[in-house]
């Protein structure tokens, strides 16, 4: 899934501290994720026929899976998947004025959405099926990426 927007639901925000010389502690994330780079991502998919989700990541702290309450919560603010990492380094990212492209593999149903509990070493072994797959997707947009600068 690549990421049209996130939500920051870890508690934390990964610049709180930083230095406020001229206001650059505020940063704005309206578009946290590049609408460039997500071009490029839907390119190389397309390329690679690959089905690209898009929608919104919420980042929560972990390291525990959801609950089903959890999940219908996320639901009602907007969120499409969930997970425990990206956001903090999207928003160090765009503090630092890089360009973001966020995607995930989603490996899991959520907390709820099945009758099946979640299991870790599944969790796993979907990542491993899909490796190559998405070693290869990364690979083109990267390419993609690397002749526009």
């Amino acid at each position: 899934m690549m990421f049209s927007d996130h939500i920051n639901f870890t508690g934390v925000n990964p610049v709180r501290g930083f230095p406020r010389d001229e206001g650059k502690c505020f940063v704005d994330l309206t578009e946290a994720y590049s609408p460039d780079l997500r071009a490029e991502l839907r390119a190389a998919a397309r390329k690679e026929k690959i089905t690209l989700h898009e929608g919104v990541y919420i980042g929560v702290s972990g390291p525990t899976y959801e609950t089903p309450a959890d999940i219908r919560a996320f639901r009602k603010l907007g969120a499409d998947a969930v997970g425990m990492s990206t956001v903090p380094e999207a928003i160090v990212a765009r503090h630092m004025g890089l360009e973001v492209l966020g995607i995930s593999c989603i490996t899991n149903m959520a907390a709820g959405v099945s009758d099946e509990p979640i299991n870790h070493d599944e969790v796993m072994a979907t990542g491993d099926r899909v490796r190559a797959t998405f070693t290869e997707l990364l690979r083109r947009v990267i390419g993609g990426i690397s002749k526009r600068v």
